[in-house]
């Protein structure tokens, strides 16, 4: 389906995005870094917006619902890329990857306050993927690794996010949402730098690369096929595809960081993907399908 190939192209770009969001933390600090880039994404989409208002296709369900999609999805874009690009100062883009991934478990779990069914098997992918997570992040004495929590408290808001973003997608124009989603995030994260920051112009400059792929293609091309694409995908099936994005950010991060897992890490790993992927299939239609080749 073409809206799953979005999906699945938003994740890869994504996973890359972690080793572009590491390299510019070299240079700028984190809030200045989001802040700069949702800001550049911002303005990539821009052009876009404009040419599809002249169109008339630009559509907003209300004037109030518009500014309370805008103002909450933004809300929560700005929470989930907070806590990671923070997290990131203290874990791999590896960890980081796997952990953020966790939204696909909890996103039909937080469904429930929202009359999403729930079947069986989300709660075993959840068990599982808790338990990679044990093998991945949690350390001798019973400890989790700072930059590790925060990616774990990033990935509730993530999964908060893409329950928003399906809901809001339905009465705003995708595009639209996503252009205000990127310039609530973007003033919140500068305005957050202003106050416990130091920037510096050679800083920026420095980080031009990095911002340049996290700003452009992460946030201005990537959120936006998120956005798009999730209009015609259940948020469940949305958050498999997007779950992806943890494989490319721990290919990213051996290609180009020379990061490296132990055995007990890609243990860990291999279990949290286990999980996600379960957590989306249906017990029935394993068993179902089990029995279809045994006969």
């Amino acid at each position: 389906m073409p809206a799953n190939f979005l999906l699945l192209l938003a994740a890869a770009i994504w996973g890359f995005g972690f080793v572009a969001q590491t390299l510019g933390m070299e240079h700028l600090s984190p809030f200045a870094f989001n802040g700069l880039r949702f800001l550049i994404g911002t303005l990539s989409l821009v052009p876009l917006v404009w040419f599809l208002h002249r169109q008339h296709k630009i559509h907003v369900s209300t004037p109030k619902e518009f500014a309370i999609g805008s103002g909450v999805v933004g809300l929560l874009l700005f929470a989930g890329a907070s806590f990671q690009q923070v997290g990131l100062l203290y874990t791999t883009a590896a960890n980081a990857g796997f952990i953020t991934g966790l939204y696909i478990v909890l996103v039909p779990i937080l469904g429930l306050a929202l009359k999403h069914a729930t079947g069986a098997n989300t709660w075993v992918g959840c068990t599982i993927a808790a338990l990679g997570l044990y093998f991945l992040s949690v350390k001798e004495g019973m400890t989790i690794g700072y930059g590790d929590a925060l990616q774990l408290v990033g990935a509730l808001f993530w999964a908060l996010h893409i329950l928003a973003v399906d809901h809001f997608a339905k009465r705003i124009s995708p595009v639209l949402l996503a252009m205000m989603q990127f310039l609530v995030c973007g003033v919140l994260s500068l305005m957050v730098s202003a106050v416990i920051e130091v920037t510096t112009l050679d800083g920026v400059l420095a980080a031009w690369g990095s911002l340049a792929y996290a700003g452009l293609i992460s946030v201005g091309i990537a959120y936006t096929l998120q956005v798009l694409a999730q209009k015609h995908a259940h948020p469940a099936h949305a958050a498999i595809i997007l779950s992806l994005e943890t494989v490319f950010a721990a290919i990213g991060g051996i290609l180009f960081l020379g990061e490296s897992l132990g055995i007990r890490a890609l243990f860990g790993c291999a279990l949290m993907l286990l999980g996600m992927l379960i957590s989306q299939v249906p017990l029935r239609y394993l068993v179902k399908s089990r029995l279809e080749k045994l006969s």
